[in-house]
């Protein structure tokens, strides 16, 4: 494999990897209704603020969700909304 060709696989698996856990996949399922502070998912999802930001920050950092503060709060959506058809395809996979 040719480093190029290594380095976008790298790149796709963090990805894949940031969405592999079941909280995040709510997470993001949820932010494809528009945008959610950090209080209300932590609601949502059941768990402390600490943990719920630190699976933001995951999905932050692989480039699927961005936020914005406004005030004492912070907001998060869905950078790309092009995820949402990866979840398409996981649901044709899951029901044949």
């Amino acid at each position: 494999m040719q480093k190029y060709e290594k380095t976008k696989f790298t790149e796709r698996a963090q990805i894949m990897k940031a969405l592999g856990h079941p909280v995040r996949l709510f997470i993001v399922d949820e932010l494809s209704r528009g945008e959610q502070c950090v209080c209300d998912l932590t609601e949502m999802v059941g768990l402390d603020v600490s943990t719920v930001s630190k699976h933001l920050l995951v999905l932050k950092n692989a480039g699927i969700v961005a936020d914005e503060r406004r005030g004492k709060q912070v907001f998060y959506g869905l950078r790309v909304r092009c995820v949402l058809n990866f979840f398409g395809c996981l649901e044709s996979v899951l029901n044949p």
